[in-house]
């Protein structure tokens, strides 16, 4: 299985998510810079943490003209495996691939630190190796991590079982909405979140719960394969 972990001026998770990809699963990743307009030998495109262009504008805002976001559209599209994190998730937002919007903190304040999740939806390629409703501890690095979307298209997350992750009660570090802290598309293949499993792979870090996140694509993309092979 391949790998992209795409590369914005401004990334500064990239390496995290490539290392999190070698000591979890041990699959061949690359480095995608972001002027690339060609993903086709990548079965799953990691956008990473950061501040892509300075977050000059908006965060985001300025990645998601990008040759290599047109082409991770177009990834989509055919079904590949696309995972935003943090800034990532910001990206995929401005891009359209997922509904909604990033804000500022209700605190108006950067909040760093370990943050407890609880899996909502385990049916996703992503998340399939945790257990419904099972409690992570992932860390946080945001300053704009406040998801909103109108009530709209919150109902249509709830009924679509499009929030993979949520704050455990009383930890919602910043004030989104439904305590959101990841959602998917409604086909289940793009994920955004704003906690940084990559950076949750070793007990060392202090939690190896992000961990799963890796290998349930792993075996996501296998049971994928192995059928198709069947065909």
């Amino acid at each position: 299985m391949n790998f992209a972990v795409l590369v914005f001026p401004g990334s500064n998770c990239d390496i995290d998510m490539y290392k999190a990809i070698e000591d979890t699963i041990g699959q061949p990743v690359d480095y995608v810079w972001h002027t690339d307009g060609d993903l086709s030998k990548y079965d799953c495109i990691l956008v990473p943490g950061g501040f892509s262009y300075g977050d000059y504008l908006r965060c985001g805002a300025i990645a998601q003209f990008t040759n290599v976001m047109k082409a991770v559209v177009k990834a989509a599209e055919e079904g590949k495996y696309i995972l935003g994190i943090c800034n990532g998730f910001q990206v995929l937002t401005e891009a359209r691939l997922l509904p909604g919007a990033l804000l500022r903190n209700n605190g108006m304040k950067f909040r760093c630190h370990q943050t407890l999740l609880r899996v909502e939806n385990n049916n996703t390629a992503f998340t399939r190796d945790y257990a419904e409703g099972e409690l992570i501890e992932i860390p946080i690095a945001h300053g704009e991590g406040n998801y909103y979307c109108d009530e709209a298209t919150l109902k249509e997350l709830q009924e679509n079982n499009q929030i993979v992750f949520r704050y455990e009660a009383g930890n919602n570090p910043n004030g989104s909405l439904d305590d959101i802290a990841g959602i998917s598309n409604k086909a289940g293949n793009v994920v955004g979140m704003m906690p940084h499993p990559e950076r949750a792979v070793h007990e060392i870090l202090g939690s190896a719960d992000g961990k799963k996140m890796f290998t349930s694509i792993l075996s996501a993309w296998r049971e994928k394969h192995d059928a198709a092979a069947i065909r």
